[in-house]
């Protein structure tokens, strides 16, 4: 292969991360504290996507259960993409756009967070997560791609929007695994502050 079709991927999403740094750090910014604070009131984060998202979840959830870059105690966080028997008897009784909603509602609680991950905003199974999330009175940070789509409309001023403007959707997937480091980051500095190499 061309190595210039190489340099060109690198180059494009190190752009566009660089791109990204001044408009979505804020919004992370805003993530951190809403899931450090309903972690320190002894809440949870759910998290729900499809395909590289759900991994996405997988990762995130990971990483607080177990540890970021430092050691600490385990930090309740639950990918729900992860229990095939739940996902394939809700799936196949009533429909693939239940597959998560229907878990929000047997685990989520006032004060929870849900972190929906969809790159088009559209995914339907994530907006009837989100729909169920915010009935129980739980907070969303939502990661989008391009404009948003129905996901970005849905959201309340409590919630926060993490949306990466960009039409690519692997580009988009980079920069959420960016941010999800940022956020296992920014919870490890709430918690215990300072730096890890300090």
């Amino acid at each position: 292969m061309n190595t210039q079709r190489i340099l060109a991927h690198f180059q494009e999403s190190a752009d566009l991360k660089l791109q990204s740094a001044n408009t979505l750090a804020q919004p992370i910014s805003q993530a951190i504290e809403l899931m450090f604070g309903a972690l320190s009131n002894g809440n949870k984060i759910l998290a729900c996507g499809n395909g590289g998202s759900a991994a996405d979840c997988q990762h995130f959830a990971a990483e607080l259960v177990g540890r970021f870059e430092r050691e600490r105690f385990p930090l309740p966080a639950m990918a729900l993409t992860t229990d095939t028997s739940i996902m394939t008897a809700v799936g196949n009784d009533y429909s693939y756009k239940e597959i998560f909603s229907k878990q929000v509602q047997a685990f989520g609680q006032a004060g929870d967070v849900l972190l929906a991950i969809s790159t088009s905003g559209n995914s339907a199974n994530v907006l009837a997560a989100v729909e169920a999330a915010l009935e129980r009175e739980m907070r969303v940070v939502a990661m989008t791609g391009k404009d948003g789509g129905a996901l970005g409309k849905m959201l309340t001023d409590a919630d926060v929007h993490i949306n990466v403007a960009h039409s690519r959707t692997c580009r988009v997937q980079e920069v959420h695994l960016l941010t999800i480091h940022c956020i296992c980051d920014g919870i490890d500095v709430a918690l215990f502050g300072g730096d890890v190499n300090e």
